[in-house]
């Protein structure tokens, strides 16, 4: 199910000119009606369920389905974002709460390093070791399907 406005919730983030919501939303899909000062998802098919706007509202006011893998049909699913996690609440059907706590990337907007730190990304394709496959890869042989 795609993300939802609880529009009772939403303030608009105080009429600045660009929601938390619009400012995160990868598919540009959150947008402010300027009349009721509201934010809603103009596309809810094109939704990918990503949880941004979610996270990132300050009123707690967007709401998304919360997926099998980890919650019961009918639970709900709220973050509370702080400034180095996200409390993750599930609330069963029968009213059991459970909470869980992550952090979250505190690196600063336009600071964070494309290949995360781990190396030179896609140079190690080109890497004259890898004329060894499979001994550089630790098999005995390369995995092919069988015709």
């Amino acid at each position: 199910m795609p993300s939802f406005v609880i529009t009772e919730k939403c303030d608009g983030c105080k009429a600045l000119d660009k929601t938390a919501c619009q400012h995160i939303c990868p598919n540009d899909l959150m947008v402010l009606d300027k009349v009721q000062m509201k934010a809603y998802n103009r596309e809810p098919e094109m939704c990918w369920e990503c949880y941004n706007c979610v996270k990132i509202c300050p009123t707690q006011a967007v709401e998304v389905r919360g997926y099998a893998d980890f919650v019961p049909l009918g639970a709900a699913v709220t973050p509370m974002r702080g400034t180095d996690s996200i409390m993750w609440t599930v609330k069963f059907r029968n009213g059991t709460l459970k909470r869980f706590k992550f952090p979250i990337r505190t690196t600063e907007e336009g600071k964070a390093v494309p290949d995360g730190g781990f190396g030179p990304g896609d140079a190690n394709l080109k890497n004259q070791m890898l004329f060894t496959e499979p001994a550089s890869a630790g098999m005995p042989t390369i995995p092919s399907l069988k015709k």
